[in-house]
């Protein structure tokens, strides 16, 4: 038995292939469930209903989904050219505190105001990644390892700010930063809940990466890239001038994350205020085979398994940590899927 590469992949395959993945991760984390002492019916059913089953947690939902999108987006970006961005976390972080830092005493008007903050957040995420690229193309050091260690680096420069310069005095002792500007807070989708407009603009960014991506020559390089960059070099594309536009794409994405959950949700940047967006956008990139509308679908449904499992803990028992090891399972059983869809088995 052997492995042979397919030379089409037929679509049926790319659609089947993440609710097989999906399928195949809920069966095996319902035996945990069920281990327990849960029936995973009743379990799942309270999941939904924690996500889905009001005005509110509907709202909480696609609150959580807003930054998925945007890390998701990231990382597809990303990997489509072979760039490993595994660091996402301190993008969305450097996203954060510098549109934190810079939104508290900024002196435009609103509407400018605001999209010079997304833009500031996108450039952040941006320089951070173009550090790593930086390396890998003049060095050859790998970016997998670089980029993980600056999220540990930049969420410990995130507890020095918030514990030094950029302290909030009116915080009661509660390492956060100086609010930003009340002026400059995203406006309300829907009035007296924490859903805003940052969810619109995250679905607008994945429109126009698509378009990007599928429409123009840079996306064509792209993917050029990422199927064989020794072929595309041949054809005279420049590697290094694509991988470092790629990383300054991707990592914007992430800082555009981290800025719009300071201005929508937190108001503040602290160290806790990200539950792990950047390495979920990975699995949100994996399970929409790196395509960016499937990113949005993606990233709700990993949302829906965050949200929910809160509330199918306090109705069941099942410890809410179910939810980071159905998104791990959800990986694994992707990248399998993957596995099969780019090759089919022969004797």
């Amino acid at each position: 038995m052997r492995l042979e590469r397919r030379a089409h992949v037929p679509i049926h395959l790319v659609i089947v292939a993440p609710i097989a993945a999906i399928t195949v991760a809920l069966t095996l984390a319902a035996g945990l469930i069920a281990a327990a002492g849960v029936n995973p019916l009743t379990a799942y059913t309270e999941m939904l209903q924690g996500a889905f089953g009001s005005r509110l947690s509907v709202t909480e939902t696609l609150t959580r989904a807003t930054p998925l999108i945007l890390t998701g987006l990231a990382a597809a970006i990303a990997f489509r050219a072979r760039l490993w961005n595994i660091g996402g976390e301190g993008q969305f972080f450097m996203g954060a505190l510098i549109t934190a830092w810079v939104g508290h005493s900024l002196g435009l008007p609103p509407v400018p105001g605001i999209a010079v903050l997304l833009l500031i957040g996108m450039a952040a995420g941006a320089a951070l990644l173009a550090g790593p690229t930086y390396l890998r193309l003049r060095f050859g050091v790998d970016e997998v390892v670089t980029t993980l260690l600056l999220n540990f680096i930049v969420i410990l420069l995130v507890g020095l700010m918030v514990e030094g310069p950029l302290r909030d005095p009116m915080a009661f002792g509660w390492p956060s930063s100086v609010p930003v500007d009340s002026d400059f807070r995203l406006p309300d989708l829907i009035a007296r809940t924490r859903l805003h407009i940052g969810f619109l603009i995250a679905i607008a960014a994945a429109g126009v990466v698509w378009l990007i991506l599928a429409r123009t020559v840079f996306g064509t390089e792209t993917r050029a890239v990422g199927l064989s960059p020794s072929a595309a070099s041949f054809a005279g594309i420049s590697l290094p001038r694509n991988l470092m536009a790629v990383a300054l794409f991707s990592g914007g994405m992430a800082g555009l994350a981290g800025s719009m959950e300071v201005l929508g949700v937190t108001a503040v940047v602290t160290t806790t205020m990200s539950p792990g967006f950047g390495y979920a956008g990975i699995v949100v990139a994996m399970l929409a085979a790196l395509h960016p509308a499937g990113v949005v679908a993606a990233a709700v449904f990993v949302a829906t398994v965050f949200v929910g499992a809160d509330a199918m803990s306090r109705a069941t028992g099942v410890p809410s940590f179910i939810s980071d090891v159905i998104v791990a399972l959800c990986l694994l059983t992707m990248l399998v899927a993957l596995l099969f869809t780019t090759y089919r088995v022969r004797k």
